[in-house]
């Protein structure tokens, strides 16, 4: 008898600067219908007040919430209480949560989060990253992100962006975070958290939006060039892209994701998601999320050199540009590393 790989469990990333506002946020998601039958897992550094929501403790560490969630605290290594947690539901000691959702301190940043979930085989088979849910302060915002690289990370690789303490902010301090937020974080979808679709916040997201031509944005060392086209590639040339781009800009890459069209498999997208030279293991989703059906991929880095990034894509995409190289010539060249997969 052949055991079924078990569905892997929808993972949301809760991050943002400290004072943002995420334990508010999250309090309200533990309210919400939407988050019924989900498992949060808090960092120890910081306290989220659920107390008038205990309902009892299901097992060590771990309590069960009056929505139908449970709550664990992140004490010490973030692999082993992921793993603990996986134990305890596959061995029936608490309800088969249906959903993960990670708050992390305000101090962090993202990108190891991500690695580790990604390069540890076994997690990143029973996790499956669905979105970076992003809170900022519409007051202190950008003053925050000016002087703190960990909340410039935070906020662009962020798939979604909750706007707090927007009823205390000025009319230009609202303005001025939002414009910010629009270069920092182009590709991000922005909700008000008076305002918050909840559900939305929730959903998969991949690529937020569609409508981009290789655009570059950016603020301060971080930029976001977001890439697109109507041909497809073959998977061979969509490997080659990823493994020149890891090999060569690794270090300044915070985030690649998007969708990719695939010669082979023209119905079916590729799912793209990476993590400086860490990337997850690509899947095909079973259809198009919606009718554009052109590759579309988002990086985000520091220092990232962007119009070379444009220009390496461009020669895959069969888009050749004066002085550039094309695909062949990629492929002819003694310094293209060869035969390398994606796992890192």
């Amino acid at each position: 008898m052949t055991l079924r790989q078990p569905e892997p469990i929808p993972f949301t990333l809760l991050t943002g600067f400290l004072g943002a506002g995420k334990t508010t946020l999250l309090n309200r998601l533990l309210r919400d219908p939407a988050l019924a039958e989900a498992a949060v897992v808090v960092n120890e550094a910081g306290e989220i007040g659920v107390d008038h929501l205990l309902v009892e403790h299901v097992a060590e560490g771990v309590v069960a919430l009056a929505g139908g969630c449970l709550c664990c605290s992140l004490r010490g290594d973030l692999i082993t209480t992921l793993e603990d947690l996986l134990r305890a539901r596959d061995n029936g000691r608490v309800p088969p949560f249906q959903r993960l959702v990670l708050e992390t301190s305000g101090l962090a940043d993202p990108a190891p989060i991500l690695q580790t979930l990604t390069l540890h085989r076994y997690l990143a088979m029973r996790y499956r990253l669905e979105s970076v849910v992003t809170v900022i302060d519409a007051v202190t915002g950008p003053e925050t992100i000016a002087a703190h690289p960990e909340a410039a990370r935070q906020a662009a690789m962020a798939d979604h962006i909750v706007l707090s303490k927007t009823d205390l902010a000025t009319p230009e301090q609202r303005l001025l975070t939002e414009t910010l937020l629009r270069r920092l974080a182009p590709a991000a979808i922005v909700q008000d958290v008076r305002t918050l679709d909840i559900a939305a916040l929730l959903a998969p997201s991949v690529v937020a939006r569609a409508e981009f031509e290789p655009l570059v944005e950016g603020h301060g060392a971080i930029r976001t060039v977001m890439l697109t086209s109507e041909a497809p590639l073959t998977r061979a040339s969509y490997d080659l892209f990823v493994e020149l781009l890891r090999s060569a800009h690794a270090p300044k890459l915070l985030r690649l994701k998007g969708l990719v069209k695939i010669v082979e498999e023209p119905d079916r997208p590729l799912v793209v998601q990476g993590v400086r030279h860490v990337f997850a293991e690509p899947r095909f989703l079973d259809r198009w999320p919606d009718d554009d059906r052109r590759t579309r991929l988002i990086a985000i880095g520091e220092g990232l050199p962007t119009e070379l990034l444009a220009g390496l894509y461009a020669a895959f995409a069969g888009r050749v540009a004066p002085d550039q190289p094309d695909r062949a010539a990629l492929l002819e060249s003694p310094l293209t590393p060869r035969g390398g997969g994606l796992m890192g």
